[in-house]
């Protein structure tokens, strides 16, 4: 057995004998972080290289090598990470950008803190200022912009594995990505629970509410019914734990939008094996981009959707994508009528 599986049976045991019962996700989740973190490396069966990258001889890849490999369909297990920064051009702000972020647009909602308003313990308090919020965030006041779209076109090719989001805005979804493929790592608008007796509720079902200016409640036992949108001190969906074999399975990943600072989301990035391409898309070098840069890494600097036209541009898509995002905004002006 290698140093590497070894470590990990002997943490798993750990953490199994301490919750005195079988493993379970989060479990597994710490052992694997706890790894990247101390820079242990993934090993890669088929080459022997691990995630620690190659020697400095090795060639660097460009925007073109990328493109050529997707055209000519050598990548068919594409995982794409994704952050606020892909929806900022669908007119919604992100968190943290100074002036013009939620976090510092919220004196309105008069709270102790920005972020007390997508804390737990402070929406059982007093769950006004994010229903507030929502109104402003729900679903359907927004549509998808090219990124989306993109990331749609690789889906209809047969080439996306997965895509891990940040985001809560439900734009993904509006574009068609089907839901087993995503993988909403902060939640989503389109289910709810109420937090009370747990009763299921779809996103539409609140919608009325929210839109009103009323704090949903439950019909059953009128508690308070809350989108399933993850709060701090809440637990990860059960579905992001789906990347325990879909970063191993990874062929190239995609990142864009995204600060990569909110853990455990931001460590995903190193989690593909070191001989896979990792594609960064953002306004800013990030991450494991920035200190622990790999021979097959790519980064494209600039405005978020100018990069990825860039990438489609070098793929031939151009036309392919303004088509389908035209039958989009035809079929979404449709529903609307």
């Amino acid at each position: 057995m290698s140093t590497v599986r070894l470590c990990v049976c002997r943490r798993l045991c750990s953490e199994q004998g301490r919750a005195g019962g079988g493993l379970d996700p989060a479990a597994l989740f710490r052992c694997f972080t706890s790894l990247w973190f101390r820079n242990f490396s993934w090993c890669d069966g088929a080459r022997g290289l691990s995630s620690r990258g190659g020697g400095a001889s090795a060639e660097q890849l460009t925007l073109e090598d990328i493109a050529r490999s997707l055209r000519e369909r050598q990548h068919q297990r594409v995982v794409v990470m994704a952050g606020a920064g892909i929806s900022t051009p669908s007119g919604i702000p992100d968190f943290r950008s100074p002036g013009s972020g939620l976090y510092d647009n919220l004196q309105q909602y008069q709270l102790p803190y920005a972020e007390a308003i997508f804390e737990i313990g402070f929406f059982h308090r007093n769950p006004k200022p994010f229903f507030a919020l929502a109104k402003e965030l729900y679903p359907g006041k927004y549509r998808p912009n090219l990124t989306h779209h993109f990331v749609r076109l690789l889906q209809k090719k047969g080439q996306l594995l997965r895509m891990y989001t940040q985001n809560i805005d439900g734009l993904e979804r509006l574009a068609g990505i089907p839901p087993e493929l995503l993988v909403e790592a902060h939640g989503t608008f389109a289910t709810a629970t109420c937090t009370v007796c747990l009763r299921k509720y779809q996103g539409h079902d609140l919608r009325p509410d929210v839109m009103s200016g009323t704090v949903p409640q439950c019909p059953s036992c009128r508690g308070v019914v809350k989108p399933d949108i993850v709060f701090f001190g809440e637990e990860l969906p059960r579905h992001f734990f789906k990347y325990l074999t879909d970063f191993p399975l990874a062929d190239l990943l995609i990142v864009m939008g995204t600060s990569l600072e909110v853990e455990p989301f931001a460590s995903l990035a190193g989690a593909v094996r070191g001989s896979v391409p990792r594609l960064l898309i953002n306004r800013d070098v990030v991450g494991s981009f920035a200190w622990s840069r790999r021979p097959h890494d790519v980064v494209q600097l600039g405005d978020v959707v100018s990069g990825v036209q860039a990438l489609v541009g070098a793929l031939g898509w151009t036309q392919e994508l303004d088509q389908m995002m035209a039958a989009a905004e035809e079929a979404t002006t449709k529903t609307e009528e």
